[in-house]
């Protein structure tokens, strides 16, 4: 049963609904610690003055903001606390608005609410009437000394709610001076239709399950693999190259053939997919050879194509 990292009250107008907030994620992050190359020794950290090198006591440290180089302004703890956002176990709704409204690029880390003991049928009502008006709630609360913004919505049972950055946090689009040319020539009615049509046969119903951290997996099964002894054959994998301008219409029409499993315009055959790596081992050992006689390929899922970014990270393995 998952644990409750912090606890309060929901709070809009006189009505006050006790919950408890549980974290939506389980990072599955591969974890490695630091040894010295010659022995496997572990890399221990320090906190040291760099005027002496000495090591400095955590009590002895104070927080200092850089206005200028090598130049401080001191906060003490002290100070520090006194300017810490007030301790409340409320979540203040501000406003409910339409989800469509918020950029996802505000929303940051997701959690769960649920009710605490006594609170079960409130929560109910409230988690109902969100769900039946398809609104999301607004709100502030401090969890960890940290004022948040958050964003409440419901599915129809369960309350689930997102921190949120607030505006000043987010870089805007019209700040990116330089990135985007003015001169770029505007796309051609031909190819607009073809990317449309290109994005239309690629167009699924989102199912979470079939996208895998295939990084992880891989890096993981090496880890394995070393760890059983086996020597590990590398695949070097050609990186993928940019769309050139006048290849635009050859590269949709080809596209949008190969998804639809048809042969190019004018009856010519469609050709093998430019984008497929090919791999070029380089092992070690002369004459070893792959365990899979060649590089390891994931199944793509529904009406998706594998990811060059899988290819280029595709492994083999090499039997003893």
């Amino acid at each position: 049963m998952p644990r409750a990292i912090w606890s309060g009250s929901i709070s809009f107008g006189l009505l006050n609904v006790p919950v408890k907030l549980y974290s939506a994620v389980a990072r599955k992050q591969v974890s490695f610690r630091e040894l010295r190359k010659s022995d496997s020794s572990r890399v221990r950290h320090k906190r040291v003055a760099e005027s002496d090198g000495e090591e400095v006591a955590y009590e002895d440290i104070v927080k200092g903001y850089e206005i200028a180089p090598e130049q401080y302004v001191v906060m003490t703890r002290e100070e520090l606390e006194e300017l810490d956002p007030k301790k409340t176990r409320a979540i203040e709704i501000q406003d409910f608005v339409e989800l469509e409204a918020i950029d996802p690029i505000y929303f940051d880390h997701p959690y769960y609410l649920g009710p605490d003991k006594g609170a079960e049928r409130a929560y109910a009502l409230l988690a109902k009437a969100m769900g039946d008006r398809g609104r999301v709630a607004i709100a502030r609360f401090v969890l960890r000394n940290r004022e948040n913004l958050a964003a409440i919505r419901s599915t129809g049972t369960v309350l689930a709610m997102a921190t949120m950055r607030f505006a000043d946090e987010v870089v805007q689009a019209d700040e990116l001076d330089g990135v985007i040319p003015d001169d770029v020539e505007a796309p051609k009615k031909r190819e607009l239709d073809m990317a449309g049509a290109l994005i239309d046969q690629l167009t699924a119903d989102f199912e979470p399950g079939q996208y895998r951290d295939e990084y992880r997996e891989e890096l993981l099964e090496r880890i394995e693999s070393k760890a059983r002894g086996e020597e590990v054959v590398e695949s070097l994998s050609e990186e993928p190259k940019p769309t050139k301008a006048p290849d635009l219409m050859a590269a949709l029409e080809e596209s949008l053939a190969s998804v639809k499993g048809e042969p190019l315009s004018g009856g010519a055959k469609r050709k093998p997919s430019t984008s497929k790596p090919k791999a070029k081992s380089t092992s070690k050992s002369t004459g070893s050879k792959s365990k899979s006689g060649g590089s390891k390929s994931k199944p793509s899922g529904p009406k998706s194509k594998s990811t060059t970014r899988s290819r280029s990270r595709s492994k083999a393995k090499a039997a003893k």
